[in-house]
């Protein structure tokens, strides 16, 4: 079943005419309206007509995260405040979060954009919606919760946590689509299967997953424990949320709305442009955003892109499962978490030394964050209590930077490995990357 079937199967030629007239357009728009990309193209020597083709697009400068950065909160928007019906955000390298916003008419092209995901991965008006992603600045629950409606399903909208609660409604409900986190629905299932409820007795059908990397073993393991087809989805707040790419029910790839979001592969060291079907960093522009267009947006994400017609009957190219990222930003249980923010937090710590190392595990199948953090002689020799003070300081520290809850562990003066060179600071035990 196809939601947009004008839009999803056309062919590339009249894909990439529609395309190059919608560029050509936002181009010019940000050139007029938004002083970030102005002063960025003067300085190259670049106008709005400088497009003439989808290949002059390389031409064009990268945006980075650091610019939504730079100019936050509203620096870069192409409308006026009065024009925009929702803003939403993300955490960033800093205690500011990214900021993402949208004027009614890229609400609505969200909300299509998602549908077609939805659609896409089986999921009819007949259905009922179980949204298990986190509602409020976090893009991910309103964005399914809105297309799920679009589409005719009916949608419990629960959030994120309340683990018992959400296996409880899936009984009493009959819910037959469950939207969270992969790491979600595995700690789901473990406590569904404590509470003695076998979940491939209930209703549920359908997984719609993302917001943090996955495997091909993980797919497999929440098929066989809740009894549903899990959908791969991809998304990003400084594009719109979910709704970027999605899986079709053939599990061959990522379909990317390209009438909205023109994608590209470059070399993530040159940043040079590669070919279809070679592997590397995936730079996305938005053709139809009006409250925050973005043009050429390095997502840090390493997949390969494939223009080949999908067995479904979509046209649109797919997308590999993203295998790796080119920053060092983790993604924790949905969460965007920097070691920068870390270190922020604890060069702020009295006592606390400029060495630490960031684990991340998955525990009962949720990630675990934990920060070893070496302390000074002096608070070292401090007494029990003093020690599970600063722990406690540093770990409420965190929660307010981060947003999540990371466990905290002080090790003594110089126990943590240094290095001559780029320290290593992160450890990463989950193995989500590969099959």
């Amino acid at each position: 079943m196809i939601w947009n079937r004008e839009r999803e199967t056309m062919s590339r030629a009249e894909l990439e005419a529609l395309q190059l007239d919608l560029l050509r357009r936002q181009v010019a728009r940000v050139y007029e309206r938004v002083p970030f990309y102005r002063q960025a193209y003067r300085e190259r020597g670049l106008r709005p007509e400088s497009i003439r083709s989808l290949a002059d697009l390389h031409s064009l400068p990268f945006t980075r995260k650091s610019d939504f950065r730079d100019n936050y909160p509203f620096g870069l928007l192409a409308v006026p405040r009065r024009e925009l019906a929702r803003i939403h955000a993300s955490s960033g390298t800093t205690g500011k979060p990214i900021v993402v916003a949208y004027t009614r008419n890229d609400l609505a092209t969200w909300t299509e954009v998602c549908a077609r995901n939805l659609v896409a991965a089986g999921v009819t008006a007949d259905d009922t919606m179980q949204v298990a992603m986190g509602y409020g600045l976090f893009t991910g629950g309103l964005g399914w919760h809105y297309a799920g409606e679009h589409i005719g399903a009916t949608i419990v909208p629960m959030s994120s946590g309340n683990t018992k609660r959400q296996i409880m409604l899936m009984q009493d409900f009959e819910t037959t689509v469950f939207c969270s986190t992969p790491s979600y629905a595995i700690f789901i299932a473990e406590q569904a299967e404590e509470m003695g409820v076998d979940l491939r007795e209930t209703r549920l059908r359908v997984g719609i997953h993302g917001a943090e990397p996955w495997s091909t073993a993980m797919r497999h393991e929440i098929a066989e424990r809740m009894g549903l087809d899990p959908i791969d989805t991809y998304g990003l707040s400084e594009i719109m949320g979910p709704g970027v790419s999605g899986e079709c029910t053939h599990h061959c790839g990522l379909h990317i709305n390209e009438d909205h979001l023109l994608a590209e592969i470059v070399d993530p060291a040159t940043g040079d442009p590669l070919p279809y079907g070679e592997r590397g960093e995936l730079v996305i522009t938005t053709l139809t955003k009006e409250a925050l267009p973005v043009i050429r947006f390095r997502t840090g994400d390493i997949t390969r892109l494939d223009p080949a017609p999908c067995p479904c009957g979509r046209t649109l190219v797919r997308m590999d499962k993203v295998s790796g990222r080119t920053d060092d930003m983790l993604i924790v249980r949905g969460v965007n978490v920097f070691p920068s923010q870390i270190e922020t937090v604890l060069l702020q710590v009295e006592g606390v030394q400029p060495h630490y190392q960031i684990i991340v595990d998955r525990q009962r199948t949720l990630d675990d964050l934990e920060v070893w953090v070496e302390v000074s002689e002096e608070v070292f020799a401090d007494d029990i209590r003093g020690l599970q003070a600063l722990e406690g300081r540093i770990r409420d520290e965190m929660r307010n930077m981060l947003g999540i809850a990371a466990r905290v562990k002080l090790v003594e003066p110089k126990s943590i490995q240094r290095s001559e060179g780029k320290a290593k600071r992160v450890i990463d035990r989950r193995e989500v990357y590969g099959s």
